[in-house]
């Protein structure tokens, strides 16, 4: 899928080192769809974003764990965007030396975030090369898209090496939209008792939603974010609610768009995102996030990332449907990354991932192999869904593993403390029947926390229904919308909105939620594990999670 341009290795006595690279890890990867034009000119403009080193990072930590921790005095007790900011804002040194470091080379064209922790600045390729020594940017293109990327990797002076933790814009390409699957009905005709695909009807029947299960807060609101040249298109969710939204209260229009929709045909992905947490979620105010950058360079993930950072309102709950592997990212950026998890979650956001559509996942290094996991599916601070199917396919019956459910144990980030217990006892469960441990990682933050039917969606995109959609992309957006249902039924009753899930979560140990305990999900196809990952079994695992919801009892334990 890659093909390998540079990679730097720094070894000094037996020891990684590297300097003034900032992210010495990141394999500089050209998708094998996108096309080398060659080197821009000196004078191109591009935009390069800095992650200023942040200051209190462990009392952010702690803060986003006492807040979400239903037996702590702090439970509930979020921060607003201001206090965050007066928490991690970088130190003046820091601030000192980063714009300094730019002045110095002509840059003065920067704008920050509310938290100051971020530096956008839009320089020509030129300085930008003499800024950041070793990076060489070339023009890619691919179908009718262009970025500006470094072929090689870059450095900074020693003397800014401690006040930055990246640049961004410099490596990482926009993913193309992973292919949502489409398998073929065996039928074309319903039966009685029969459905051919999970409609709004189907998910509120087997999650057991009544058409009085909407939303009526006013000041609830719920998200989906785009970050791969996806939208959605106002006529499809029109049609989509017409066919699909039954007898419950629902609006059939997002309330904000924040950013810049394109133009052309919708995307299934965008469709079906909205489409689904507007029906499960309903009747609550939807905001979608699109890509923002204005320009070309930027990462549109990173984009949405500093969106959190600048706004001061912002809806409860997001959801997302992105994801890469965590080998091809450096290990600063996903550590920055999962502190800006962090600064939303303690301000009592939501922030839902889908865990992926490929099991396991699986690396090929020669004669080994290993499981791949996938971020930000993999970070501590992020609630992350899985994906079910029918045991039988055309009947609302018990649920089973989908077997593309994304899951698995991160390389990268370790066990957090409130899953530990969880993980450790399936561990010792099914120690018999586990993958080879040479394939991953025991100690590693452990995934997806929960799951919801990810198979055999309707989806009505460019007006046109579609039949047969399939992936966690589906999910996410079912549980998000679960989520926000709750949140308005909290602040109803005066209650803080849940925010942060997880410890919470993996406190209830499965209460109000189905367990799935049939199936397992693919990985490598070798003669150790033969394309089989991990396996569903009671209670917590690699592959469902703690289960799928049953919405009124989920709502009784998290309305205490």
């Amino acid at each position: 899928m890659y093909k390998l341009a540079t990679a730097v290795l720094c070894w000094v006595s037996g020891s990684l080192v590297c300097g003034g690279f900032l992210e010495y890890d990141q394999n500089v990867l050209v998708p094998h769809d996108w096309r080398d034009a060659g080197r821009v000119s000196a004078e191109e403009e591009l935009q390069l974003t800095f992650a200023l080193k942040q200051q209190n990072v462990e009392e952010l930590e702690d803060k986003l764990m006492k807040v979400s921790d239903p037996d702590s005095p702090l439970y509930g007790k979020h921060m607003s965007l201001e206090e965050v900011s007066s928490l991690v804002r970088p130190s003046e040194v820091t601030w000192k030396v980063v714009y300094g470091w730019l002045q110095s080379h002509g840059i003065r064209d920067c704008d920050t975030v509310l938290t100051q922790d971020f530096l956008q600045c839009t320089m020509s390729a030129k300085q930008a090369e003499e800024l950041l020594p070793g990076s060489r940017f070339h023009r890619y293109i691919s179908d009718n898209r262009s970025v500006l990327r470094s072929s090689a990797p870059y450095s900074v002076p020693d003397e800014v090496h401690l006040h930055l933790d990246f640049v961004g814009g410099v490596h990482r390409f926009p993913l193309k939209v992973q292919e949502l699957t489409q398998a073929t009905p065996h039928s074309k005709h319903s039966k009685a008792g029969l459905h051919l695909g999970v409609t709004p009807s189907i998910l509120r029947q087997r999650y057991n939603l009544s058409a009085s299960d909407v939303g009526v807060a006013a000041n609830n609101s719920q998200a989906v974010a785009q970050f791969l040249e996806q939208y959605y298109h106002p006529a499809d969710l029109t049609e989509f609610m017409s066919l699909f939204g039954g007898s419950f209260e629902h609006h059939s229009a997002v309330e904000r768009v924040v950013g810049t929709q394109g133009g052309g045909k919708a995307g299934l992905e965008a469709s079906l995102d909205v489409e689904y947490i507007m029906s499960t979620g309903a009747n609550i105010s939807t905001w979608v996030f699109t890509n923002a950058g204005r320009h070309e360079s930027q990462e549109p993930f990173l984009q949405w990332m500093l969106l959190l950072s600048n706004m001061t309102a912002l809806p409860w709950v997001h959801t997302i449907s992105y994801g890469d592997d965590e080998d091809s990212l450096s290990t600063a950026y996903m550590t920055r990354i999962s502190t800006e998890f962090m600064k939303a979650g303690v301000r009592g956001i939501s922030l839902l991932f889908a865990s992926g559509d490929s099991g396991a996942g699986c690396r090929h290094m020669g004669k080994e192999n290993a499981f791949r996991p996938s971020f930000p599916a993999s970070s501590p601070y992020v609630t992350t869904v899985g994906g079910t199917s029918f045991k039988n396919p055309f009947k609302v019956t018990e649920e089973v593993t989908d077997y593309i459910s994304g899951g698995g144990f991160s390389n990268v980030f370790k066990m957090p403390d409130y899953q530990a217990s969880a993980v450790n006892t399936y561990l010792k469960t099914v120690a018999s029947s586990l993958p080879p441990q040479s394939y991953y990682s025991t100690s590693g933050r452990a995934y997806p926390d929960i799951s919801a039917l990810s198979d055999n969606y309707w989806v009505v995109t460019n007006r046109v229904p579609i039949p047969w959609v399939s992936g966690t992309s589906a999910s996410t957006p079912v549980v998000g919308g679960m989520l926000a249902l709750i949140n308005d039924q909290r602040l109803l009753k005066g209650l803080p909105v849940l925010g942060f899930l997880n410890p919470r979560l993996y406190k209830l140990q499965g209460t109000g939620l189905y367990d799935v305990t049939d199936g397992c999900h693919l990985s490598c196809l070798d003669e150790q594990v033969q394309g089989k990952g991990f396996c569903a079994a009671p209670s917590w695992d690699p592959v469902t999670g703690w289960g799928t919801p049953n919405y009124p009892k989920l709502l009784t334990v998290l309305l205490d």
